[in-house]
């Protein structure tokens, strides 16, 4: 209700694929998780749906966005804002950047998405500021919710070749 009434819907007639319902730093919640569910806009409709509230912005993401290129812009913002203080947020952040990139680059390996939840494991919790925590859940719930949307990243010759016998 809160998306197609409050909100006025999805623009150009697309369909809804995921939303972020508490600003950047947290889990992202697939569409389906959500539509038809009655999810509440509080802090246990978020939870119950696999989020939180956050810092109460909202993020909502049609069928048309990447969900890898939106989550390498996570990171890249996170990576900014880290006052550096932190060893786990400070060389998290700057590792998982240059991973994205270098997927984005095409040079993915299927074994990038084991390594880059590694490394959010090894920021979440583990930082002084919840800046590291907020980095590493909407990574952590974009490969585990969408892992379709990385894996045309990570291997793209596969995806892009076809092979005929």
């Amino acid at each position: 209700k809160f998306i197609m009434e409050d909100c006025g819907g999805i623009p150009g007639g697309r369909k809804l694929k995921a939303v972020i319902p508490g600003g950047s730093s947290v889990y992202i919640v697939p569409a389906a998780d959500i539509i038809g569910k009655n999810v509440k806009m509080d802090y246990e409709g978020l939870v119950a749906a696999g989020s939180m509230v956050g810092s109460g912005g909202f993020m909502v993401m049609d069928d048309t966005v990447d969900i890898f290129e939106s989550t390498k812009n996570l990171i890249e913002f996170y990576k900014h804002e880290s006052c550096g203080w932190c060893t786990p947020c400070r060389e998290g952040t700057d590792w998982l950047v240059k991973i994205f990139k270098r997927i984005a680059r095409g040079e993915g390996r299927p074994e990038d998405a084991q390594l880059i939840l590694d490394l959010c494991d090894n920021i979440e919790g583990k930082s002084f500021c919840p800046l590291g925590d907020a980095a590493a859940w909407p990574i952590q719930s974009a490969i585990k919710k969408f892992p379709e949307d990385f894996r045309k990243h990570l291997m793209p010759l596969a995806q892009s070749e076809m092979v005929t016998v």
